[in-house]
């Protein structure tokens, strides 16, 4: 637990100074303009969701390894689906019950949390329609390729609402 700890602490303190990071600009009237290198819902997506998924990716392509590329052991997909478990029931209890008495949170990015639960739930839909429908118990590699690619359009789509182009659309 203790090197999982520091891990988390470095990774925290690296995703911190990335996302600090600010390039300043001259335009041509002679202006000096400072923007953010990242933008910290992209930055979220992708930096933090890689980071806190890693050790359950590198055990399941570990095991996948190991299997010779076949799915043996159950402990690399059992470790992932764990995982997303603990992260939606666990976490989000947790969250909620902290709040003291009396006191209410409300979600300031509304137009964010549409997007993330609908690609949520589109994932679970997906999930069970290949492994239902399209190819029984087996994840063929056009299914993986589409998957792999869905969290591209996530940061792509939630980059373009974050910066208000879907405005009235979502709010």
């Amino acid at each position: 637990f203790l090197g999982v700890a520091i891990t988390a602490d470095v990774f925290m303190s690296s995703i911190e100074k990335v996302t600090a990071a600010r390039r300043t600009t001259v335009s041509t009237d002679g202006r000096r303009r400072t923007k953010k290198v990242w933008n910290e819902t992209v930055a979220t997506l992708s930096l933090m969701a890689l980071g806190s998924s890693a050790p359950e990716i590198f055990l399941s392509v570990i095991d996948i390894i190991k299997g010779k590329f076949h799915f043996g052991s159950s402990i690399g997909a059992s470790t992932i689906v764990g995982s997303a478990a603990f992260n939606l029931f666990v976490i989000v209890a947790v969250c909620i019950v902290v709040i003291p008495a009396g006191e209410e949170r409300v979600i300031r990015n509304i137009p964010a949390f549409y997007i993330t639960a609908v690609f949520s739930m589109g994932a679970y839909l997906w999930m069970g329609f290949i492994l239902l429908y399209s190819s029984p118990d087996v994840v063929e590699l056009w299914e993986a390729l589409v998957t792999f690619c869905m969290l591209p359009v996530l940061i792509l789509v939630s980059y373009k609402v974050d910066r208000g182009d879907a405005d009235r659309l979502l709010r």
